[in-house]
């Protein structure tokens, strides 16, 4: 009786053991998939950051705050090299030490890490102690995670983590933190491309007006605040025959008349910009094309039946004898010649959330390979 009791609680025992095994890997299972859904959420935070926020420096911003907040950082700061110095980019720490911060990778310690490319965690002890990178302050922070970003090879950077308890971060899972960088590094990815493209965002000469790249940095804030907008594209097809027959300046003087036309005519809340040489576009924010057919066509038979020339000098202080009328003994006055632009405008919509560029280079192409004589307004 006593063996088969004990052969019942034996049983039971093993019985329990492998329920508490098969529990413990539930509930590791579980924790993954719940980490793994934080990151999901995290990374969809990041690229809604990305498209809601307009400059490179928010967006760097909006991310460092969605850490510290989801993932319940004490301090946390990204800093990033922009061609010139290390730049703290975002951070939570006093700006009194972000001169400390952004030299880290020139700190003994860190070197090892940015060359590895892997992460270095540093401590102390107790609260008499100072972590290594540390100049002037003692009590602010007492551990910290230090993460190199590399993009495509190429140091850019890093990510430090700081906590005000020693060894806060003994026990912590690496790898999450490690996710979470490459989420870092695939915004900053990016950003980079737009910080490109907000670097040679400029005003033309002639006209004042922005460049393309305007529609895909400052102008796309105003362009996404609606679902759909139509894009207009034209070009002034009759201006290499003015350039060959009268005068390139007076093809200028075409382009800058056109552009102040169309300029003075046009709400403010659209987006006009001069798109390559003798053609231009247009974003009509919120508008459907329907909506936008009239005011293209107004425009296109206003410009069309003006004339345009050089504006004459008047103020001469000597006349040559030649340009002297005998008669009247007045200067005289040189015919100037006077042309009409003609347009080929298409139009079409964009979706927000899609490439404004690729609505652009389809609007180019129909007007690149239309006839020259095209003389009108299209929908695609």
């Amino acid at each position: 009786m006593t063996i088969l009791l004990i052969g019942i609680l034996v049983s039971i025992i093993i019985f329990l053991l492998i329920y508490n095994i098969s529990i413990h890997k539930k509930i590791q299972q579980f924790n993954n998939l719940n980490r793994q859904a934080n990151n999901l959420r995290v990374l969809q935070d990041f690229l809604s950051t990305i498209g809601e926020c307009s400059s490179v420096d928010e967006k760097i911003k909006k991310i460092n705050d969605i850490l510290i907040e989801k993932y319940e950082i004490k301090y946390s700061t990204i800093v990033v090299f922009d061609g010139a110095e290390y730049q703290v980019k975002a951070s939570n720490v006093d700006p009194k030490h972000w001169e400390t911060l952004k030299k880290l990778q020139d700190v003994p310690i860190f070197k090892d890490s940015v060359a590895t490319a892997t992460p270095k965690y540093v401590t102390v002890n107790n609260d008499s102690e100072r972590l290594p990178y540390q100049e002037m302050e003692f009590g602010r922070a007492k551990s910290a995670i230090f993460f190199p970003i590399y993009i495509e090879n190429v140091y850019i950077g890093y990510w430090i983590i700081e906590s005000g308890v020693p060894h806060d971060f003994d026990n912590i899972d690496t790898n999450i933190f490690e996710v979470v960088k490459e989420n870092i590094v695939s915004v900053l990815r990016t950003v980079v491309h737009q910080r490109t493209l907000e670097a040679i965002v400029r005003k033309d000469l002639f006209t004042g007006l922005y460049s393309e790249e305007y529609l895909y940095t400052e102008g796309k804030k105003i362009i996404d605040k609606y679902t759909t907008s139509a894009v207009c594209m034209f070009r002034i097809t009759n201006i290499e025959e003015i350039n060959e027959k009268y005068s390139r300046k007076l093809g200028n003087q075409v382009i800058i008349d056109v552009s102040n036309f169309v300029k003075n005519n046009l709400s403010k809340e659209y987006l006009f910009i001069r798109y390559m040489g003798p053609k231009f576009a247009i974003v009509f924010s919120g508008v459907d094309t329907d909506s936008v057919t009239g005011f293209i066509t107004d425009v296109k038979n206003e410009l069309e039946k003006t004339l345009i020339s050089l504006p004459t000098n008047k103020e001469v202080e000597e006349i040559p004898l030649e340009q002297i009328d005998r008669k009247t003994k007045k200067k005289k006055e040189p015919i100037q010649p006077k042309v009409a632009p003609k347009l080929n405008f298409v139009l079409t919509t964009y979706y927000k959330g899609t490439g404004m560029e690729e609505v652009l280079k389809k609007l180019e192409q129909y007007i690149d390979n239309a006839d020259k004589s095209e003389n009108d307004i299209t929908c695609i």
